[in-house]
């Protein structure tokens, strides 16, 4: 949204920051009355709809061997809950700062690496997991070698791959891994690849290979491709090249996410930095094609690095946070935007009241709202205030689920009632995000098409590829023909 000009058809909100034109529902954003109690480096959106916040010793290193905090936010009630920390075998702390993490099928968050030394840092193997339920940590057994900084995956078949970051001895792990409780030491290694980078985003496809997009923290030097796992663990994962990226140098901190549907297979990188300098970049891959190549899309409106990308559930692709140099938040305050994959424009939006850089995040609610927190410019330097965005479909007549199945299965035909259902154009699974340093590898939007639909019913079918829809738990979604979407229900996919 544009800044406020003369016309008298124009009311102020400075609370919130925003503008309201008179009979025209908008967007706005608002700061909460309280603020996060710990710095918000990594945020997941649980399955009972609470946010997850964790950072370990938080870019502190006099906090290095001291307990660290987690926290559940509840958001509907503006609490949080905290927990006591993830111990090792010594009952030491582990740290969890900048590990990596992605849901298990059954709905926990696994959490995988963290920092064992600071400067230079050498990476954890520790793993842990996070029960939603009841709201503790769980040890599992330990990686191969250390990782700080690294990525994980979760598979069709709901196991974790896990790659890239650095090991004990702080040089880049090249041996990527998978988790299985099957496997009888919990993770089995391949050998060696190139060296993919540290906070690689990585997007499973269709196929069952993994693509990585070219964003991710710092550089290696390593351009996008294609992953695809051998079938046994003595086989080298095979690398096909994906050309085409432009401005490739600036992928450190940028982002990027499946454009939705996932069925489409559509990769978009958006933004990132090269030292002090941010690009407006954005190019898109479509993944299906026998040769993928990357292609030029309409840019960002401003350059922005440490950016946030949210996947809403009126098909479009809110971006956010960031600033166009390196950690300076004299440079963030910038209009959020939304791009349209339909229509290939971005529009900018209201403007966040608070600058956030470095060690910010951003996740979509089940209430179709993005909260935003964090913010670490430098070492204890902490953004600890919250803002949530709410789109302009936040202030219109929204449909409403009155029952959906709260299990689901693959290739599962089922039912929906909704008075609305005459007026239902879309039905979507969006997996919850679990976010950190401008990565998510979780976050995807699964078309549910619809076969038919009587006066208060919607029959549809699932899509029965798991690479599709990885099993876990998601929100389902209805969204009309404005664009306006239902608050969700959840549901498990197994």
């Amino acid at each position: 949204m544009t800044q406020p000009n003369n016309k008298t058809n124009l009311l102020e909100e400075t609370d919130l920051g925003t503008f309201i034109a008179q009979g025209v529902t908008t967007d706005k954003w608002q700061v909460l009355s309280y603020s996060a109690p710990i710095l918000p480096v990594h945020a997941a959106l649980l399955r009972t709809g609470k946010v997850f916040f964790f950072c370990g010793s938080g870019n502190d290193p006099s906090r290095l061997n001291t307990p660290y905090d987690s926290v559940v936010w509840d958001v509907n009630k503006g609490t949080f809950s905290r927990q006591a920390p993830p111990l090792d075998s010594n009952n030491q702390p582990i740290d969890l700062f900048c590990g990596g993490h992605s849901f298990t099928p059954d709905g926990m968050l696994m959490v995988a690496g963290g920092t064992l030394r600071y400067d230079p840092f050498y990476g954890s193997p520790s793993v842990v997991m996070f029960d939603p339920i009841t709201e503790k940590w769980v040890n599992k057994p330990s990686m191969n070698n250390g990782r700080w900084y690294p990525t994980l995956l979760t598979l069709g078949s709901g196991r974790i791959f896990a790659l890239s970051g650095l090991d004990k001895d702080g040089n880049l792990n090249k041996q990527p891994e998978i988790y299985s409780p099957t496997f009888a030491n919990g993770w089995n290694a391949f050998p060696k690849t190139s060296g993919l980078p540290s906070y690689a985003n990585l997007f499973l496809l269709s196929s069952g290979n993994i693509f990585y997009s070219g964003a991710q923290m710092s550089s290696s030097g390593v351009t996008p491709r294609i992953l695809t796992l051998s079938g046994t663990f003595t086989q080298s994962i095979a690398e096909k090249v994906v050309p085409g990226l432009q401005d490739p140098a600036f992928g450190d901190q940028a982002t990027s996410v499946l454009l939705p549907p996932a069925q489409d297979q559509r990769v978009m990188i958006i933004g990132g930095g090269n030292g002090n300098k941010a690009t407006n970049r954005v190019n898109i891959v479509n993944l299906k094609a026998t040769n993928p190549t990357y292609v030029g899309a309409r840019f960002l409106k401003s350059p922005r690095m440490h950016v946030s990308a949210v996947l809403l559930p009126d098909r479009t692709v809110f971006v956010c946070n960031g600033s166009k140099m390196n950690e300076d938040t004299t440079k963030s305050m910038l209009p959020a935007e939304i791009y349209n994959p339909a229509t290939n424009i971005w529009t900018a939006v209201a403007k966040q009241n608070i600058p956030r850089v470095y060690h910010s995040v951003a996740l979509l609610l089940p209430d179709g709202r993005v909260a935003t927190a964090g913010g670490n410019p430098k070492r204890r330097v902490n953004e600890l205030r919250l803002e949530i965005y709410s789109p302009a479909y936040m202030s219109r007549s929204r449909p409403v689920i009155n029952s959906a199945p709260k299990a689901l299965s693959y290739g599962l035909q089922f039912t929906i009632q909704t008075p609305q259902a005459r007026n239902i154009k879309w039905v979507s699974l969006i997996r919850p995000m679990a976010t950190t340093h401008s990565c998510d590898t979780e976050q995807r939007l699964v078309d549910v098409p619809i076969n038919f639909r009587g006066a208060t019913s919607l029959n549809v079918t699932l899509t029965n590829n798991r690479n599709i829809a990885p099993p876990g738990w998601y929100m389902l979604f209805i969204t009309d023909n404005n664009g306006t979407p239902s608050v969700a229900t959840w549901t498990q996919l197994s």
